[in-house]
């Protein structure tokens, strides 16, 4: 992957990314962002609220699985985004959605994802009939190759088709505003703070 984040902007995200990990109870040693306080991140800088959701982009950022978001997935996941190109973004989506780690979403993720995102206030029967009926309606849209998962050539192809798909079971990138807020704060002194 590319950087489409200038030089500049990487120092002051690493700096940011050495406050927040400092301002995590002092602890000697903290070399990174644990679940917690990166998902705090989320809510509080880019407006996420959706707990699940909020907990798979930590493991998309959290690319060596050691449970901290080092400086290096920060200033990469970042990238994404902020600046990342409609592929970049395609398939952190894909890789979030996907709960397993096997590569494919099946009806179970997509059942689970969308009866945890969806806070209706029906009863439970009557929720997670509407959800059955969605997850019918989302494989009959994506999965091309009818095996009953979604592949990521299942997903490329039906979110290239209709780009509102690309986040078809919850919101996993931040809205452009919360991006553009986000950059004011973290590069709003670039000349002077980051050097």
């Amino acid at each position: 992957m590319r950087l489409l984040i200038k030089k500049r902007e990487i120092e002051c995200l690493v700096r940011l990314f050495h406050r927040l990990v400092g301002g995590i109870g002092g602890r000697q040693g903290n070399t990174g962002l644990d679940c917690n306080t990166f998902r705090a991140i989320l809510h509080s800088m880019f407006g996420m609220t959706d707990d699940m959701l909020m907990n798979r982009v930590f493991f998309a950022f959290d690319k060596d699985n050691d449970n901290y978001i080092n400086v290096k997935e920060w200033v990469k996941g970042l990238s994404v985004f902020l600046r990342g190109t409609f592929e970049e973004k395609l398939k952190f989506c894909f890789e979030v959605y996907y709960l397993d780690g096997d590569g494919y979403i099946s009806r179970e993720e997509i059942f689970n994802i969308l009866k945890d995102s969806l806070h209706q206030q029906s009863s439970e029967e009557e929720t997670d009939e509407g959800i059955h009926e969605l997850v019918d309606i989302a494989m009959k849209k994506m999965d091309y190759d009818k095996d009953g998962k979604i592949s990521f050539a299942d997903f490329e192809k039906a979110v290239r088709e209709d780009r509102l798909l690309l986040e078809v079971f919850g919101p996993c990138l931040p809205e452009a505003k919360k991006c553009f807020d986000f950059e004011a704060l973290a590069f709003r002194n670039i000349l002077t703070s980051c050097f």
